[in-house]
């Protein structure tokens, strides 16, 4: 038989989700998490980033349905709730903090977008806010406005489904991630964050980031810290020298917590582009993992040569919650079946 495919497996908030200050925020409930993790329990074996680094490398290959967890955006939850049943299974999670957020501590943007859709049950009346915003930016013309498209364009673009958001949460988002130009993206949010959400922002990182130390204990349990660049910006949106500087500015988190030796990166939002990868090899990037729904191959492509760089991941979603449930095709997928023998005469 030859070598099995990894799965590597992508969290966001991971936490009591039911009768907390924000009930509707999209993650997942703790006491799923660990049905989860007793399902992973009796169907894979954990790995960690060390020994996919080793395999990457050609050396020890990875176990029959080796198995990776991954923890982005360096929330709080990840110190207190995560990390504590990860050790209790025997497991290492990789964790991957935006280091603007946790050095700065200061929220960002795709942060404050969560809690104002989590402050709602019906989007539409931020939908039309962010729009009279948008509209009273381009009357007064303020910076940026000169970019601005017509909403009519705005919508056709982005007002479209995915497999986990209607079309009216997707357009929220993605006006305020990277549609809108740059010098209004900012402004809008935090007038819609103000408007829905009414925190302080200082208070509002202070709860939800980890610290340095919450970090440091992760890496004295036994959990791996990487860079998930510096503000958790789309990289492939940003010219070769903003990349490399958001990157390099990452890597001052991994000098804190200890973590630079085979540093991995996480991309946010799953963007990357040939100059992302080209800056990450002259880095010293040894894995980075992408938002690609699909197992990652056994070995690289070349065993030895360039990093492992575009590792795929399944989102928690994908798999199943509940330690009874039978095998979903992701599973059956991670343990392929022996090849037939040969016969020879």
């Amino acid at each position: 038989m030859g070598p099995s495919p990894l799965t590597v497996v992508m969290y966001h908030y991971v936490r009591p989700i039911a009768g907390s200050a924000w009930p509707r925020i999209r993650g997942l409930e703790l006491s799923l998490f660990r049905a989860q993790l007793a399902y992973f329990a009796r169907h894979y074996v954990p790995v960690t980033v060390g020994e996919v680094i080793e395999a990457s490398r050609g050396g020890a290959p990875l176990p029959r349905r080796a198995l990776l967890l991954t923890f982005d955006d360096g929330f709080a939850e990840h110190h207190r709730f995560v990390t504590p049943l990860l050790v209790e299974h025997g497991m290492q999670g990789a964790f991957y903090p935006p280091s603007r957020a946790i050095l700065a501590r200061d929220p960002l943007d795709v942060h404050k977008v969560h809690h104002i859709l989590a402050s709602t049950d019906d989007v539409r009346p931020l939908v039309r806010s962010l729009e009279r915003g948008i509209e009273a930016a381009r009357a007064a013309g303020a910076p940026g406005a000169e970019e601005l498209e017509s909403l009519a364009d705005y919508r056709a673009r982005w007002a479209v489904a995915n497999r986990w958001d209607p079309a009216e949460v997707i357009y929220l988002k993605r006006m305020l991630q990277t549609a809108l130009p740059a010098a209004l993206r900012t402004p809008l949010c935090d007038a819609l964050f103000a408007e829905a959400v009414g925190l302080e922002p200082a208070l509002f990182a202070e709860s939800l980031y980890v610290s340095v130390a919450d970090l440091r204990e992760m890496v004295a349990a036994g959990m791996h810290v990487g860079s998930h660049g510096h503000s958790h910006g789309w990289l492939n949106r940003m010219s070769p020298a903003a990349q490399r500087t958001d990157l390099e500015r990452s890597l001052a988190l991994l000098d804190a917590v200890g973590q630079r030796h085979d540093w991995t990166h996480c991309y946010p939002y799953g963007g990357y582009d040939a100059s992302t990868l080209a800056i990450l090899r002259e880095l010293g990037c040894t894995l980075a993992f992408t938002c690609e729904a699909a197992l990652a191959p056994a070995s690289p492509r070349e065993v030895g040569a360039a990093p492992w760089l575009e590792v795929p991941r399944l989102d928690t979603n994908d798999l199943p919650k509940d330690p009874d449930a039978a095998p979903n095709r992701w599973t059956r997928a991670a343990s392929p079946a022996p090849a037939p023998l040969e016969m020879h005469a």
